[in-house]
């Protein structure tokens, strides 16, 4: 067990060597994060990171798949917070939403949902992988999304390096392979759909339309997220008139149209059975 000052020189260390790069701060991971002895060094660690950055570049906690994901909310160090979903194949993006409900506010994202093809093939496989990034962005992760697989996260030299165990490798495949699984294509499509637009401040939302998943910054942006294409109504004037269809599977624009100006209006996807995102914008 490391002492508390020890890690906490440790993190310093990590400033110093690497803190003059673009650089993302995981203080605690996968650990025990409400044990009271894990919250003090965690703090300690924090607390050290953020006396040295120079360039205060963010500083958070990725949680295990059992954690509240809520310990250190309210220390002036911590800037996000990352749950974990495990690697059992399910969509779990409610504990997205909870940690968005946290206060003070902190960025949220879901940091290890389930890596492609970990374990068996097929697992967290294909398009898995982008309805999993829009449904945990919708449900407030917009810090952004993580996306990992069997063989990668852990560097498998090759498909036949000994040593490592079946749940958490992709069979025949290491690292290079695991770069080319179909899944790794989507959370890219995404931010390239949302690079530009005016994203700061948004918010989950689905009370302008009946249900919908959504995100909206009022009168200037809504991202409506229709896991099976088809039409929405839009229910409130907070939503921008104007929008465009996307195909989140390729990023191409398939279709465009404007609201109606009432009240409630029909939005149209031009799709049925296949996924679209949809994006409202002020002109």
């Amino acid at each position: 067990m490391v002492s508390v000052e020890d890690y906490a020189r440790y993190c310093r260390y990590l400033v110093a060597r690497y803190g003059a790069r673009p650089a993302i701060w995981l203080v605690g991971g996968d650990g025990p994060a409400e044990k009271a002895s894990i919250v003090e060094q965690l703090d300690a660690a924090g607390t050290e990171i953020e006396k040295w950055d120079a360039y205060q570049q963010p500083t958070g906690i990725h949680y295990s798949p059992h954690a509240k994901n809520r310990t250190h909310q309210e220390k002036a160090w911590l800037d996000f917070q990352w749950c974990q979903t495990g690697h059992g194949g399910e969509h779990v993006a409610e504990r997205v939403a909870d940690m968005w409900r946290n206060r003070p506010v902190k960025a949220v994202a879901n940091g290890e949902p389930t890596y492609e093809n970990i374990g068996r093939t097929g697992n967290g496989a294909g398009w898995w992988q982008g309805h999993e990034a829009w449904c945990n962005l919708t449900a407030g992760g917009t810090m952004g999304v993580v996306y990992g697989a069997g063989s990668l996260w852990q560097w498998r030299l090759d498909a036949n390096e000994p040593g490592h165990a079946n749940w958490c490798t992709a069979s025949g495949a290491g690292w290079r392979e695991a770069l080319d699984f179909e899944g790794s294509k989507y959370p890219g499509i995404a931010a390239k759909i949302l690079e530009g637009l005016p994203l700061a401040n948004m918010e989950p939302n689905w009370d302008c339309t009946y249900g919908r998943r959504g995100l909206l910054v009022p009168g200037k942006l809504f991202v409506l997220y229709l896991p099976g294409g088809g039409n929405s109504a839009i229910l409130c004037k907070d939503v921008p008139r104007s929008y465009r269809v996307y195909d989140p599977k390729t990023g191409k624009v398939m279709a465009e149209g404007t609201l109606e100006d009432k009240e409630t209006a029909q939005a149209k996807s031009d799709s049925s059975g296949e996924p679209r995102v949809l994006v409202f914008t002020a002109n």
